[in-house]
């Protein structure tokens, strides 16, 4: 059995639409660029969530000149290309009722376009120099802004495995990998969910650690294309087989890990499962 990479994802804003490519740079927090901006509140600085705002999965964001400029769009408004100020004037930050520190405020043209987006008022926030972050689970790592780890792997056989129970239930259409949201997806194992098993592994010229399975919230819910709640799968069909008793009953799709070797990564790579659980 070959294990690949079938896709890579980063999302440079929190909560937004994610950018496919085929090679990318990983470091101690992820992909180059994943989750380095969040929208927040403009009162007290709490982290905008599709949990809340599902639209945001429609607000596309693009990295260029190498991270200096961003550029933003949305159905029905004007693109914003935006200056990075990677020193600007800080703002108090939090997510899920805990404080992150201070982040660098994108400035006031950022602010109000994502209010205008999200019809609340809202900042675009950066992560500010010498920000750290620890994780937590088996291999915690650093994370930037994602909930708590630095990268989402799921598998191919997962999301097959997932869709052949929602068909079997006759009254719904399978789901995309996208309302997962992962950075990685592997490809060339038959097993549902084998990446749990995977304790460490090598990709291009990194490494990652296992840290926890990934727990889901009502996120998968959310069309990734339209922005429009579209439930009740998969939240429902992955409540009959993926509860996890030792996290609140939440539901799991995908593992989180850590990287606990830099280097770059490709679709195509071979992966080399270097620590694996038997099954």
């Amino acid at each position: 059995m070959t294990i690949t990479v079938h896709e890579l994802a980063y999302y440079p804003v929190k909560g937004c639409a994610g950018v496919l490519v085929d090679r990318a740079e990983l470091t101690g927090t992820g992909l180059v660029h994943d989750r380095t901006f969040m929208v927040v509140d403009a009162e007290d600085g709490a982290f905008r969530s599709q949990r809340t705002l599902p639209a945001m999965a429609a607000i596309r964001a693009e990295v260029l000149d190498g991270g200096n400029v961003l550029l933003l769009s949305a159905h029905d408004l004007e693109p914003l290309k935006l200056d990075v100020d990677r020193d600007g004037p800080r703002r108090a930050v939090s997510m899920f009722d805990r404080p992150l520190g201070e982040a660098c405020d994108q400035g006031d043209a950022a602010a109000e376009w994502f209010s205008e987006a999200l019809g609340t008022r809202s900042r675009l926030v950066r992560v500010a120099p010498g920000f750290d972050r620890d994780g937590w689970g088996e291999t915690p790592g650093k994370v930037n802004f994602a909930d708590a780890h630095a990268v989402l792997v799921a598998s191919t056989a997962s999301l097959a495995g997932l869709n052949a129970r929602i068909e079997a239930r006759g009254d719904a259409d399978g789901v995309p990998m996208d309302r997962f949201r992962p950075n990685i997806v592997l490809a060339g194992s038959d097993e549902p969910h084998f990446e749990d098993r995977v304790r460490r592994m090598t990709i291009g010229s990194a490494e990652l650690a296992y840290a926890v399975r990934a727990m889901r919230c009502n996120v998968p819910l959310v069309d990734q294309s339209t922005g429009r709640r579209a439930g009740p799968e998969p939240v429902r069909t992955l409540s009959t087989y993926r509860r996890e008793p030792d996290y609140g009953n939440k539901v799991s799709f995908g593992a989180k890990n850590a990287v606990v070797r830099d280097g770059v990564v490709a679709v195509g790579d071979v992966v080399g499962i270097t620590s694996l659980l038997d099954a």
